[in-house]
């Protein structure tokens, strides 16, 4: 089964609205994990414009029973001096500027960010941290996170949600990703998604694209809790795992 991990930068982008600390980010982690979420994901970015810094820290005690994700740009902002205090479970490593409204597309593994990334993921290894690269559906780039010893990819999801929203070239688009974990997990890579991935194109993904260990979901989640609650969200994700097997 695909496991889900719950991204809360959302709640957090909420509560720095406001200084009330409301809605509260630990909270949020303590309700998706008794509703049944594999892990929790967080992506504090330099500006602290939703997840701080502190919070990476307020939340590790609260996530000790689960699987904690830390996405982040490792050449940006304190995201690799947090790796030996905090030491989660996994680190996703993803390829945005400070700027960035969101994660918008996987690492060009080129020969200089390969060389800037090795050293990056065996720091991640040697603190037994799981590392996974945030990368496109392609084979080339695929095969060249496994030979830079990432333990993992994070294939990014945001042009099939897309392609599932507009009904073009949907099929195609479908074939390249199950391909490219189809061809990860052939070489021993984990395979991960995320980005735009929703109720509605949940399922289609998850029974077309195999093997996928886990994705990480946020921003419609969190829509999906303003209508029917954080619990009930969560639970509605985690049924439509199950159902894909």
């Amino acid at each position: 089964m695909t496991h889900l991990s719950v991204n809360l930068n959302k709640i957090a982008l909420i509560r720095n609205a406001r200084s009330l600390d409301i809605p509260n980010v630990i909270k949020a982690a303590k309700t998706c994990i008794a509703a049944g979420a594999y892990g929790i994901t967080i992506h504090p970015r330099p500006d602290e414009r939703h997840i701080r810094y502190s919070d990476v820290y307020d939340l590790k005690p609260v996530v000790s029973s689960v699987e904690y994700n830390i996405e982040g740009n490792p050449f940006t902002g304190k995201f690799m001096d947090l790796m030996p205090d905090i030491r989660p479970t996994q680190a996703t490593l993803v390829p945005d500027m400070p700027g960035a409204i969101t994660s918008d597309h996987g690492w060009d593994l080129n020969p200089e960010n390969c060389q800037r990334l090795i050293p990056v993921i065996n720091k991640l290894k040697s603190l037994g941290i799981r590392a996974s690269l945030f990368v496109d559906p392609v084979i080339e780039t695929v095969e060249m996170a496994k030979k830079i010893g990432a333990d993992r990819i994070e294939l990014y999801t945001e042009p099939f949600a897309s392609a599932f929203a507009s009904k073009k070239n949907l099929e195609s688009l479908t074939a390249k990703f199950a391909a490219a974990a189809k061809h990860a997990a052939e070489i021993g890579l984990g395979v991960n998604a995320g980005h735009d991935l929703s109720l509605d194109n949940l399922g289609f993904f998850c029974k077309n694209v195999k093997p996928v260990m886990e994705v990480s979901i946020g921003h419609a989640l969190i829509a999906d809790a303003i209508d029917m609650g954080l619990s009930d969200a969560v639970k509605e994700y985690i049924k439509i795992l199950e159902d894909c097997g």
